[in-house]
């Protein structure tokens, strides 16, 4: 009976050994083994690995990129301004070992990053003037300040086993006592934009009219110029005409024959035939010649 205890216990007690001799490690996580509060071992390969039982102690830390949402806080431009700003970063551990000799936890980490991101903010924002943050130019020049701030608060933070992958500005708050005036001076500025879009187009709409009527008066001149040809040409054709038709003395006596019969005819108008002709007119000499 007490052999079976024994023997029960020995396994028991060699179970307990095997178990804590052991350890597993994850794809996505580094692990470093602890003795008496110093780091003896780190490995970033996933399966079983073994430590001293009882003695070592094993620390894991991912090594996923993580996010962390830093706490709004305000910054001072160059031109004296207050402005809050509201960002994030982006980060992962490098070098468990040295993490966890400099910072251990997480959360310290999280502490530590807040610090040197602020700073750096608060440094990189000092060299420059409200005007040059809030703007209507194009954001890449922005966007190269920001990349900026991260390159620098990752060399920073290497320094704890940390790589920043990226820090990201989410906006850019003003105090209430700005606000007013920083509307105001954008909606100036739109203003300013919309009444030169408005001067450009009116200018260019007087050119392309201008061009437009001269066009016109060119083709207008032009047109009365080859109809006043055209009537004249007409005009010398019908006396040709004329003067071939009647070239003798008996074809223009004829001619002013017909004449005269066509303005009688149309003077005897209404109910009234009477016509009275001074002898001398040369309507009566024609009349009369042909009576």
């Amino acid at each position: 009976m007490k052999k079976g205890i024994v023997i029960a216990a020995i396994v028991l007690l060699v179970v307990i050994v095997v178990s804590n001799s052991m350890f597993t490690v994850r794809e996505n996580e580094y692990a470093c083994t602890v003795r008496f509060s110093k780091i003896i071992d780190t490995t970033g390969e996933s399966g079983l690995h073994l430590k001293v039982p009882f003695l070592d102690s094993v620390k894991y830390f991912s090594k996923a990129t993580q996010f962390y949402d830093i706490p709004p806080s305000e910054v001072l431009t160059s031109d004296k301004q207050n402005m809050t700003v509201d960002c994030y970063v982006l980060w992962q551990i490098s070098d468990p070992k040295l993490f966890y000799q400099s910072l251990g936890t997480t959360s310290v980490a999280e502490d530590r990053l807040d610090a040197l991101t602020y700073n750096e903010l608060k440094t990189v924002m000092g060299t420059l003037a409200q005007a040059d943050i809030i703007n209507m130019e194009d954001g890449a020049k922005r966007n190269e300040i920001y990349e900026g701030i991260a390159t620098d608060v990752d060399q920073l933070a290497a320094a704890y086993g940390i790589h920043v992958t990226d820090v990201k500005i989410k906006q850019f708050d003003l105090p209430d006592s700005n606000l007013n005036a920083v509307y105001s001076r954008m909606i100036s500025e739109r203003n300013q934009m919309a009444e030169k879009y408005t001067a450009d187009g009116n200018y260019d709409a007087s050119i392309i009219r201008n061009d437009v009527d001269k066009k016109v008066n060119i083709i207008v001149s032009n047109a009365e110029a080859e109809a006043a040809k055209l009537v004249a040409e007409g005009e010398a054709e019908y006396m040709r005409l004329l003067a071939a038709a009647y070239d003798t003395a008996e074809k223009k006596e004829f001619y002013e024959f017909t004449l005269a019969l066509d303005a009688l005819e149309k003077s005897l108008t209404g109910d009234q035939k009477t016509i009275i002709l001074d002898e001398n007119s040369a309507l009566a000499k024609i009349l009369m010649g042909a009576q």
